[in-house]
């Protein structure tokens, strides 16, 4: 293991050590990352409702998607076990989900729980209850369990219906129009599904463009749908002929852009980060960074499977401050514990507005990252919707705590490599939800 990097396992947590030497060190190298999580979970649960065969290649192995094959087995489909990148899925056909013997658990995962939902409620005379971590019976899920009820949903939990465990009465379900309050993935893409059994036209229109994989691959498997990108709208037809396909997962940005300000903050550092999928919807990281005056160039841009790919080669640079507000944020939400890291090394201040639903993640993000950079020596503060973050830090090693949550773990981790002394961070094991081998590629990046 790199003498940079030390792991202590105690006995229900672990405790990752980050001591760069007094003559720092460089991020380099050429590097793979794990496959995109959203698109896993999409090809996972189109496979299990579809008919036929679906091959995966490229597919996450991290704990949410586990959490999503173990909900969709439990419910009859033919998932092969995750133990490589390579899943064979045997789907049970559109509207036969069968009843599961016991409780749904999504873990950690608010994609399993919300996508889910919306299969589950259309599908009649079945009753399913579902559940999952204490971090996801916190989190609302009052923004798909009311658009699902319009539809005829029958919905209970606690919370006046707000809050897992959820127990789901399938009905025959009604298509709707659907004006989304927020730009949200999740609650457009459990619509959708939701509408996959409803005679008729389902429609969602969005206050701003949300990410597109369940669109892109809905089409792939049969749905018909158009979208319509001047009202932020999407529609899809009901009742749909759904097929199993050969889907090929990209490598999953979220998780590249914690090598990409790593590269981008330590001196001297260059780093190519292979096979990133770069759909525009996205993107926001790679623009939040050009306007902060990253050096990021994409390199052998291509389309794998329907999604647009590229290699993204990044170098370090003297970095500036920027304002990250309005439409960008729904394309950048994931990413912004690790920009928060960014701003840290930017000339200037950077302020992040319109990002409350930060603050209904797996944690607090916004009050998290506040509280541990701050702990770094960051000057940092908190917004009603946002942070506000002055450059120019000098930052020192310190105990900072990931709250359980697998982005800020990883954010705190890449804040470290810049930090003087030991920086630890306290559950670090929750980088697994999303990046099994974070730990493996920090010491491989910076030996």
């Amino acid at each position: 293991m790199s003498s940079v990097i030390t792991i202590h396992n105690r006995a229900n947590s672990q405790q990752l050590a980050i001591a760069p030497p007094s003559s720092g060190i460089a991020v380099r190298g050429a590097i793979a990352i794990p496959g995109d999580k959203s698109i896993s979970h999409r090809a996972l649960m189109l496979g299990a409702i579809a008919s036929g065969e679906t091959i995966i290649e490229g597919l996450l192995l991290g704990e949410d998607p586990r959490s999503t094959a173990n909900c969709f087995r439990a419910m009859g489909a033919q998932i092969s076990e995750l133990n490589t990148e390579r899943v064979v899925v045997k789907g049970v056909g559109l509207g036969n989900l069968q009843e599961p013997a016991g409780v749904l658990d999504a873990g950690n995962s608010g994609t399993t729980i919300r996508l889910m939902l919306g299969l589950l409620a259309s599908h009649p005379d079945r009753l399913f209850v579902v559940t999952g971590d204490s971090s996801l019976r916190s989190r609302p899920m009052s923004r798909v369990v009311t658009p699902l009820e319009r539809m005829g949903a029958t919905i209970w939990g606690r919370k006046q219906n707000s809050l897992a465990p959820l127990a789901v009465k399938g009905r025959k379900l009604k298509a709707i129009n659907y004006l989304s309050p927020i730009a949200s993935a999740q609650v457009k893409s459990c619509i959708l599904l939701a509408g996959l059994m409803a005679e008729g036209n389902t429609t969602v229109i969005e206050p701003a463009l949300s990410r597109d994989h369940s669109e892109r691959m809905l089409k792939a498997f049969g749905a018909k749908l158009t979208v319509d990108p001047q009202t932020n709208s999407v529609t899809l037809i009901g009742q749909p002929q759904l097929t199993g396909q050969k889907v090929v997962v990209p490598g999953d940005i979220s998780s590249a852009a914690f090598w990409l300000v790593a590269a981008a903050i330590v001196p001297d550092s260059e780093l190519l980060i292979t096979n990133v999928g770069i759909n525009p919807t996205r993107t926001g990281i790679l623009e939040a960074l050009e306007m902060m005056e990253a050096d990021i160039t994409r390199e052998n841009e291509r389309i794998v499977a329907g999604e647009p790919v590229a290699d993204l080669r990044v170098r370090y640079s003297q970095l500036k401050a920027c304002t990250l507000k309005g439409s960008l944020i729904p394309r950048l939400i994931d990413e912004i514990p690790i920009i928060a890291v960014a701003a840290a090394f930017a000339e200037g201040t950077t302020v992040i507005k319109d990002a409350a639903e930060l603050r209904v993640k797996e944690s607090d993000r916004l009050a998290v990252m506040a509280s541990e950079l701050t702990k770094m020596g960051v000057k940092i503060g908190e917004l009603p919707d946002g942070l506000e973050i002055t450059g120019g830090n000098f930052l020192k090693g310190t105990d900072v705590d990931s709250y359980t949550d697998h982005r800020i773990a990883m954010s705190l981790a890449i804040a470290g490599l810049t930090a003087e002394g030991v920086t630890t961070i306290h559950r670090a094991e929750a980088a697994s939800i999303s990046y099994p081998n974070f730990v493996n590629t920090l010491q491989q990046v910076t030996t």
